[in-house]
Formats: structure tokens, sequence, C-alpha cells
């Protein structure tokens, strides 16, 4: 029985990254020999088992045969003569597909050293094809990446186009897409995933709204002007990309990603607004236009969300600076209403409510006033 590291810790550690997660291969043994050997068995379709001390992941060697459509459809086979090459091969990357032995020997039969040096993001074999959820695997780590120079290689490029025109990325779960969308978002350079997959022919598949080169390049204008700010959500990540699209568009698009409801819901403001802001008058600013934009946002109940709204469509609408400056001066002024000294004077049900909109207007009103002069 033999252990080896695999996977992302040696390729890490090959491009003198910190090594966050660290997984194991253990050639020659069975589910029993790691049981007595106090392993905890985790893994549902295929042993996989965690360390007693260190609680790493050590996976039993196997194997992969595809059965079927999509990313589902694999018959898995692990068993004590399948060997270490064996199992790296199944993997999708060569700088994925690299293990290193307990004495730290490099063992890489598929090059992927070379393809480090390279800067290349290259298949191991022909089974990339199997699994369509390798394309945007492989566009994460273009995302992960491209600021160390790496590249898809051509070859694996023109698979991947294939994979598209056979139909497989339509098979593609939801909910599985998303998982990749999301962490992508988050990545060093966020526009290479989609650039991978607009050059694939993957974005017209899974978001044709935002593959017409317009509505892409604003796209991405919005999203990297969000992600240069290194503590924006994933919501805000999110409703930059969808920020050129209209709202009747993204919502279901948003939908369909089985985006979190947060995600979902700030899209839809942002996308609603994105006209309504571009119709207030920087000159001539009307109080009642942008109370009513404030209650529409919620922003009494919700002023985190507030704060990200205007804060994606600062990215979303850079030349309409003066109108969104107008609705944070309104958001500022309107909060110094205070409803129990209405209370106290007297006002209640129906009258205290018009009592606070008149006050918040007038506060607007004030607020906004020398620009009127």
């Amino acid at each position: 029985m033999q252990a080896y590291l695999v996977g992302g810790a040696v390729r890490d550690e090959l491009l003198g990254l910190e090594v966050k997660d660290r997984d194991w291969v253990v050639v020659g043994a069975t589910p029993g020999e790691m049981l007595a050997n106090g392993f905890k068995q985790v893994g549902a379709d295929f042993p996989v088992f965690l360390h007693p001390r260190t609680r790493e992941e050590y996976a039993l060697a196997r194997t992969e045969r595809k059965q079927g459509r999509g990313y589902h459809g694999f018959t898995v086979y692990s068993a004590p003569d399948v060997t270490l090459e064996q199992d790296l091969k199944r993997r999708d990357l060569t700088i994925n597909a690299m293990a290193k032995a307990e004495d730290g020997d490099l063992v890489d039969p598929f090059e992927g050293l070379r393809d480090i040096e390279d800067r290349k993001l290259r298949h191991v074999s022909e089974a990339f094809a199997e699994d369509p959820l390798r394309i945007l695997r492989t566009a994460r780590f273009a995302a992960r990446f491209q600021p160390l120079g790496f590249t898809v290689c051509d070859q694996t490029m023109a698979l991947m186009k294939r994979m598209v025109d056979s139909g497989e990325v339509d098979d593609l779960v939801p909910e599985r897409v998303w998982q990749e969308f999301q962490r992508a978002l988050h990545e060093q350079a966020p526009r290479a995933f989609f650039e991978v997959l607009r050059d694939c022919g993957a974005l017209e598949v899974l978001i044709p709204e935002i593959a017409p080169e317009k509505v892409f390049e604003l796209a991405m204008a919005a999203l990297g002007c969000v992600h240069d700010q290194s503590d924006a959500e994933t919501e805000e990540r999110f409703a930059a990309f969808l920020s050129p699209l209209d709202d009747s568009v993204a919502l279901p698009r948003a939908k369909a990603l089985k985006a979190p409801n947060d995600c979902q819901n700030l899209a839809r403001l942002v996308t609603a607004f994105t006209p309504q802001i571009r119709n207030v008058d920087p000159q001539y600013p009307e109080a009642e236009a942008l109370l009513d934009l404030l209650d529409q946002a919620d922003f009494w109940r919700r002023p985190d969300r507030f704060s990200q709204l205007l804060n994606v469509l600062e990215c979303a609408l850079p030349s309409d600076s003066g109108p969104l400056n107008l609705l944070r001066t309104a958001s500022k002024a309107a909060t110094g209403v205070d409803p129990k000294a209405l209370l106290a004077q007297g006002y209640k049900g129906k009258e205290l409510g018009s009592a606070i909109r008149t006050e918040r207007l007038k506060r607007i009103g004030d607020a906004v006033a020398p620009i009127n002069h």
C-alpha cells in the first residue's frame, strides 16, 4: 500500500503558491485495510477516507468509464490492481494529473510539469470529452491562473468546441453549473472564465443573453469593476455580470442558473434600476422620484443591500455618477427621520405613515436643493 500526494497540492507547490488542501491517492489497498488502519470512510460513490489524525482525504486509486450523457453515467472501478498512472489518466488537465511520492519524487506521466513551465492548460486524454463539467473547470482554471500567464492550449479548445457541438453541455445540471460559476466569480481573473466559455461556444448554450459582443463587453466591464473591490460579495459580482440585461431577461436567467435568492434579488434590483437612474435629472432632481427609488429598493429594511445596489450600479453605469450620488445623498437625508418623534406628536396609523413620508420628502428636497439653484 502506497500513498501519493496528488492534484492541486502538487500543482500549487510547483507554482510556488500556498497549498490549501492536500488530497492523497492510495494504491494497492482495499477498503477493509483502510478501515483497519483507523481511516474513516466518507465517500458514497467510491472509496474515500479521512486520515485518523490529519483528517485529510485519502481516495483509493480508481478508474472511470462513461455509460451515459452529461457528467452523470460513470461507472467507477476501484481495486488494489488499479495503478497510479491509471488513476491520474482520468483527471482533467495535465497540471492536475501529477503526484508526489512519500520520498518526494514527482510522478508525472502526462508532462504536467512541462505544461506548468509553458503555462498551458491541456487535457490529459480524450476521456476529457466524457464529462462536460470539465469545460467549466478548465475555464475556471483559466480565470485562476491567467495572471500567471496560463492559456488554454489549442488542442484542448478544439476538443471543447467539439463537445459543445455534440450537445454534451446541454445535459449539465444547473446546480453544478452554478457551483463552477460562483467559484469563477471569485477567481483572480473572472473575465477569463467567460472568455473561454465564449470561445468554445459554451456561453451561447449556458447564458445566451450575454453572448452578443456588445453585451459581453458591458458585462465584463461591470464585473471587472466590482471584482477590483476585493471584498465584493458573490451577489454583487453576479448582479454586475447581468447588469447589461433588461430586468425581464435577467431574472429568468438568474432563476435558470439556480442562483441563490440574494443573488437573484440584487440582480433584479440592479437591472430594474438601470433605466430609472438614467431618467433622474442631476440638475433638477425630484425629491419624490428619489424617495420612490428608496422605497423600491426597500432601503428602510435592507440598508446593507442598498449599499450593494449602489456599488454595482456605480460599476454598471460609470457615466451616471450624478444621479447615483443624488440617490446616496437622499438616502442619508431620509434616514434622519425619527418615527418615534412623530408618534410623540400624536401621529398614528395611516397618518403616521403620511407624516413620515412628508418629512422624508422635505429632508430629501432640502438635501438636493443646492443643485436646483
